[in-house]
């Protein structure tokens, strides 16, 4: 049987915006992403039916773009989809981290598997968290059509993953955007990557 992940990335955010580091931080949407997350409701044609369950990070940005798309629909909570914590960074600017800590940051952005962030969450470590979340998801919902609503980083680690790469930035999508996963046979196919159409 072919189980379907619906992973929907959560409206922008005032830091998003301002492209400063969001993960651990329990930042709130913009309005502009209560926005977005308004016209992905449409798109589900203001309904939860298509899906058998719904899974959410317990970040706000993800609680609250759940909400506008799904209102009060059952959902389970899962920790396992959250951001990832960028540690020393969370909240600074590229500018700011180049000044505070610029050495780290670029053998980071050369290669985040390999270098570390002080305090920070190390990439093979999400990668597994991520990785445990939605193996729980699939072995709860063999067949079924799951709305998964997180963020950018979880679903660039199961993208990349997926595919076998090693360049996570290629893969993380824009905000309120539609990646679909299939899985079968121990397998995943990617349906649909980075989906936007509806915002624009």
């Amino acid at each position: 049987m072919t189980t379907r992940l619906v992973l929907i990335r959560h409206g922008i955010t005032e830091w998003n915006k301002d492209r400063r580091y969001c993960g651990c931080k329990d930042v709130s949407l913009s309005r502009q992403g209560r926005l977005q997350a308004a016209k992905l409701r449409k798109r589900f044609n203001k309904s939860a039916a298509d899906f058998d369950k719904i899974y959410c990070s317990d970040r706000k940005r993800a609680l609250q773009t759940r909400a506008i798309i799904f209102g009060r629909s059952e959902f389970i909570r899962l920790n396992g989809l959250r951001e990832i914590n960028f540690g020393v960074f969370e909240g600074l600017k590229h500018e700011e981290i180049m000044e505070k800590f610029p050495a780290v940051y670029r053998r980071w952005l050369a290669d985040p598997y390999k270098a570390r962030i002080p305090q920070a969450e190390h990439m093979r470590v999400f990668k597994k968290r991520v990785q445990n979340a939605i193996k729980k998801i699939l072995q709860a919902n063999s067949g079924k059509t799951i709305a998964v609503v997180c963020h950018g980083g979880v679903i660039g680690i199961l993208v990349s993953g997926i595919l076998k790469s090693r360049d996570f930035w290629k893969y993380v999508p824009s905000a309120a955007s539609l990646t679909i996963v299939e899985h079968k046979d121990n397998k995943f196919r990617i349906k649909k990557f980075n989906d936007k159409r509806h915002l624009g």
